[in-house]
């Protein structure tokens, strides 16, 4: 499976440490405009794991708010606006 495709369905079933963890290979080989957009992903989903973990989570959804910033939404196929403002929602931010 493609990892963003398991990232998206990581993230669905309420999995974001298994999310963050599908896309760590892609982000080390990715390079430029991916590589900081990987990274937004990544950090979106340890601000999940944090507040499943009972942590606020919301150092890192700034931090992937920032790597995200000006990336159209799709990119690479992943429509991640939607997961963002959920994550916002969940964490209050």
């Amino acid at each position: 499976m493609d990892p963003l495709a398991a990232y998206l369905d990581h993230l669905q079933q309420g999995r974001p440490f298994e999310a963050h963890e599908v896309l760590e290979e892609a982000w080390r080989e990715a390079q430029g405009e991916e590589r900081r957009f990987l990274q937004g992903l990544i950090l979106l989903a340890a601000a999940l794991h944090q507040k499943a973990l009972g942590r606020e989570g919301l150092r890192n959804l700034r931090k992937a708010e920032a790597k995200l910033q000006g990336f159209p939404s799709p990119y690479l196929g992943l429509d991640w606006e939607p997961l963002l403002a959920e994550a916002r929602r969940r964490l209050g931010g």
